[in-house]
């Protein structure tokens, strides 16, 4: 199946190009992915995303933003790329084993946080369990917090859910910080910070509601075991970028996020990239769509260049 675009992902990012391509009479297909709808289909509320005053349900946002798309004509499949062809124009794409070449790409995969692994932590996730402290830490006002961690993204979190929390502690697997001087310091030096060393989180405990109550700890020097009140969990250690398939492909940096150039061009052209897959730093939806608005244009714009010289 030939298109003229075609976008992997469905989170914000991906459904606002969707969006925009579509109305720009594009007619682009969108791959859903292992995740449809991205990270925001695992939050609960969603204060910080404008336009809704009351906040917003992370699936319900994302179920009106894959309707809008739909509206315009957009075109979904449900599955997960497992290979790409970037070598050559068209560009292919298998989902299993049915092929898709596009004239385009618009590569909005996202990034996952990385979790610890625990049936509890899933259980727990937006009841009490976060990634994302900018997302949730208004929700844990005069609370006490366990954020799990010990680089930069930990002790940004920690210091950020300060403003709400009445005490954040820090469990660290070891004895000193991975974090730059600067963070680390900054975390010494508020009254509200805890640190808890040589320590994993082994378990997270809850109620028969699904509310957090506490933590499992284990000292990794001395094998103790303990428990730690608290009404909330967020980790911190970090995100990888869903960018397997395009290894050896695309450019990327030392952590697998995709570089791009000049808005949202990657190395190959007629390949764009937008949200948490390029982006380490903001990671937030509002900035994911916005990049999907961007790659949308370029794309658009390319396409319009590719016509322009065959004519």
């Amino acid at each position: 199946m030939m298109k003229n675009i075609i976008i992997i992902g469905s989170g914000p990012a991906g459904l606002t190009a969707a969006l925009y391509t579509s109305r720009a009479m594009l007619e682009p297909l969108v791959i859903s992915g292992l995740e449809p709808g991205g990270q925001l289909t695992t939050t609960t509320q969603v204060d910080n995303y404008p336009g809704f005053p009351e906040g917003v349900l992370g699936p319900n946002l994302m179920e009106n933003m894959r309707k809008q798309a739909e509206r315009f004509g957009t075109e979904f499949v449900n599955g997960a790329a497992t290979k790409v062809d970037l070598s050559s124009m068209p560009f292919k794409l298998w989902v299993e084993d049915k092929l898709f070449e596009s004239k385009v790409f618009i590569i909005a995969s996202g990034a996952s946080s990385r979790l610890l692994g625990l049936e509890s932590e899933k259980r727990l996730m937006g009841k009490g369990v976060s990634t994302c402290a900018t997302c949730d830490g208004f929700f844990f006002k005069g609370k006490e917090l366990v954020v799990v961690g010990g680089g930069d993204s930990a002790m940004e979190e920690s210091l950020f859910l300060t403003k709400f929390a009445t005490k954040v502690n820090i469990v660290h697997r070891r004895n000193e910080l991975r974090a730059s001087k600067i963070m680390q310091q900054k975390a010494f030096d508020n009254a509200k910070v805890d640190f808890i060393w040589s320590s994993v989180v082994e378990d997270i405990l809850g109620t028969d509601e699904g509310a957090v109550k506490g933590v499992k700890i284990k000292n990794v020097d001395t094998g103790e075991i303990f428990e730690k009140e608290c009404e909330g969990v967020f980790i911190a250690i970090g995100h990888i970028p869903n960018t397997q398939l395009f290894k050896g492909q695309l450019e990327m940096d030392e952590k697998g996020y995709i570089l791009t150039k000049n808005g949202t061009k990657t190395s190959v052209p007629g390949v764009f990239v937008a949200g948490d897959v390029q982006d380490p730093k903001y990671r937030q939806a509002v900035t994911a769509a916005g990049s999907g608005c961007m790659a949308a244009m370029d794309a658009e714009k390319h396409l319009e260049e590719l016509h322009a010289t065959k004519s």
